[in-house]
């Protein structure tokens, strides 16, 4: 679009266009960095429920800027109560499955594999690889959602894969 998305966050109407916009791509950017289990999806609601009661403070050009600090802030909250809520919690896993055992036992031992392996590299490096990989960001998007250059957001991503590609034989 050549013109802005809005020019009045307040306005219902606006503010529907930048939720469209930006929701998805926010949730995923956390379920990136954070994982699921903090309920991304939840704390995109709340960041826009933030924006919505601040509308009138924050200038238009900036809205994705306040959307990301918030959602990361959101979370960043969210982990240091988790942390206590670990250690009370005990998680179920299902009990049933229509796959054979051999099946179930590759997968989980490569999904085990993979999760080591992205937990081994710099959080950069992985939240860049997944944008990239999972929610098909160009290099230059990925650079400007985390505030860096396109050849920053190049070298954390072909990091990642061939940190990958070494770990998982597998992988490709």
């Amino acid at each position: 679009m050549s013109k802005p998305l809005h020019n009045n966050v307040c306005n219902e109407k606006n503010f529907s266009l930048l939720y469209e916009k930006y929701a998805q791509e926010l949730g995923n950017f956390l379920y990136y960095k954070y994982g699921n289990t903090l309920n991304p999806t939840d704390k995109v609601q709340d960041t826009f429920i933030k924006l919505w009661e601040n509308c009138a403070k924050v200038v238009p050009e900036k809205v994705k800027s306040f959307l990301y600090t918030v959602a990361n802030n959101l979370m960043l909250n969210a982990v240091k109560h988790q942390k206590v809520v670990f250690k009370h919690q005990e998680i179920k896993p299902k009990d049933y499955t229509n796959e054979s055992p051999e099946f179930i036992l590759r997968k989980k031992e490569f999904l085990q594999r993979y999760e080591k392996a992205l937990s081994n590299l710099k959080e950069e490096e992985r939240v860049a690889f997944m944008l990239n990989k999972i929610d098909g960001k160009t290099h230059k998007e990925i650079g400007e959602i985390l505030g860096v250059t396109k050849k920053v957001a190049e070298h954390r991503i072909y990091s990642a894969f061939k940190k990958l590609k070494d770990q998982l034989e597998d992988f490709k």
